[in-house]
């Protein structure tokens, strides 16, 4: 086996890139990259059935945006090449290698018809299951010439053991037993001359020399088949890491209904990719300090898989937005700008400026989506109840709140500076007059040019957004309501 760690990405270009998927990539890499080796990318297309027109272009695009960068791959030809298996599969590889396991023994010629195959059930521990009989296993030369020259059509089988067991070690899960009655003889070659997902995998990894398989551990059940692939050729058996399973919060299996299992499921919820791939590394692996936020660099240096964790992983939905929203906080704001651009213009049509209504929102949002209710009010005053202007912690009541807004209006109408720091000064002051504290009268402001509990910002800086005509619009309106209110 080669010195060089070397890992492989092999997905199949059947839609989105599956957030198990992105582990499984993320993963591969960190494990070469922490030790300096390879990182390769296979297109395994031998299901032709399930292929999704454009996906391939999904799993580049994803590969990119994720820093997930491929060191050899279909663009990329090291000699290992081609790395998209049906194009290996016209050159007769697979057949090849299928018929040198033949020639052992190891393999043979399956002729059986969907009929008889159907027929074929047995009960291992109370499950019922098809499992082939080896019939075809036990026809003769002759009668294997004759199938073939009559173009009968087949497949072909692994040739496996029905008594003793088969032990195989993977990395997180230690040594797993299998009793070889529940193998199978599973097919190499289907009858449309493609091989089986199964088969061309550890082909293809012995032949591009990968040292180190990743995948998640819905295949551990199917280790034991490679394993007597990787003896009956005589190669060298790769290092397996399975990787845990991923639930949701209700501990089901994550699943495409659920509206975030894919990358671009929580990039177009507003999730920046960075975090995306920074939380899916915790999803089953953890750092020796507990440390959270990690760059991709960063990860490089630390991601150690030995760390690894057996248990199933729980996308916390809860955690990843709070990620995210640290990465956001940690955003160039010239970067977060234009991000956040189109969100604001959503609802904001008037001529606002749309960076200072950006500087109030970048501490105070998860995910990109959030910024619309924050700030359409900027817009429009929405409808709201007078009783918003009574605040226990604030000591404010409708009445106090009234005698404010009319004793600030007159100061209000004659500040010509409109700037945050100027309008500040002023109801300050006037704070210092009433003796009284800054939230007795920057509550019912707030309320009255906001329209809202939670606002971005403070009242001054939000009238200075405004402008003095909104600002004044909006505090008679304030206390029209609350004389409404106080009959």
């Amino acid at each position: 086996m080669s010195s060089k760690i070397r890992t492989r990405f092999a997905p199949s270009p059947t839609g989105r890139m599956h957030v198990g998927n992105l582990r499984t990539a993320l993963y591969s890499y960190l494990i070469t990259k922490h030790e300096g080796g390879d990182f390769i990318l296979r297109i395994e297309d031998t299901d032709q059935e399930r292929l999704v027109e454009g996906a391939v272009d999904i799993i580049n695009r994803t590969l990119e945006k994720t820093g997930l960068l491929h060191d050899e791959g279909p663009d990329k030809d090291k000699g290992c090449g081609p790395y998209v298996q049906s194009e290996r599969q016209k050159s007769g590889l697979y057949l090849e290698y299928a018929k040198k396991l033949i020639d052992k023994g190891q393999a043979y010629y399956c002729f059986c018809d969907k009929e008889r195959l159907a027929s074929l059930h047995q009960v291992i521990d109370g499950k019922e299951i098809n499992v082939y009989d080896k019939h075809c296993l036990h026809l003769s030369k002759e009668e294997i010439e004759a199938n073939l020259a009559a173009g009968k059509p087949y497949v072909i089988r692994q040739n496996n053991p029905t008594e003793g067991t088969t032990t195989f070690h993977d990395d997180i899960y230690g040594d797993i037993t299998v009793d070889n009655a529940e193998l199978d003889d599973m097919i190499l070659i289907k009858s449309d001359g493609y091989p089986t997902y199964n088969f061309a995998n550890v082909v293809d990894d012995h032949l591009m020399g990968i040292t180190h398989v990743v995948r998640g551990n819905e295949y551990l059940s199917s280790s034991p088949k490679y394993n007597r692939l990787y003896d009956a050729f005589g190669w060298e058996i790769p290092t397996y890491v399975h990787c845990p399973l991923i639930t949701d919060e209700e501990h089901h299996k994550l699943s495409k209904r659920s509206g975030h299992s894919s990358y671009e499921d929580l990039i177009a919820q507003g999730f920046l990719s960075e975090a995306v791939v920074n939380f899916v590394a915790l999803l089953g692996w953890s750092p020796e300090d507990n440390r959270e936020i990690f760059s991709l660099e960063e990860l490089i240096k630390v991601f150690d898989y030995h760390h690894m964790s057996k248990s199933p992983a729980v996308f916390d939905y809860t955690k990843l937005k709070w990620m995210n929203g640290e990465y956001i906080k940690a955003m160039d704001f010239d970067r977060f700008y234009e991000m956040a651009l189109p969100y604001m213009q959503e609802v904001i049509k008037k001529d606002l400026d749309l960076s200072k209504i950006a500087a109030m929102v970048k501490t105070r949002i998860e995910v990109f989506p959030d910024i619309p209710e924050l700030i359409d009010f900027f817009e429009m005053l929405p409808e709201y109840d007078a009783s918003m202007y009574a605040h226990k912690k604030m000591k404010t009541t409708l009445a106090s709140s009234l005698e404010v807004l009319t004793e600030v209006l007159p100061l209000l109408k004659e500040q010509t500076d409109y700037s945050n720091d100027a309008l500040y000064q002023t109801l300050t002051g006037y704070v210092a007059e009433k003796g009284c504290k800054n939230g007795y009268v920057m509550w019912p402001i707030r309320t009255a040019v906001s329209g809202k509990q939670m606002t971005p910002a403070g009242a001054t800086e939000i009238m200075e957004v405004i402008g003095k005509q909104e600002s004044i619009a909006r505090i008679e309106k304030g206390i029209a309501l609350l004389k409404e209110a106080n009959g």
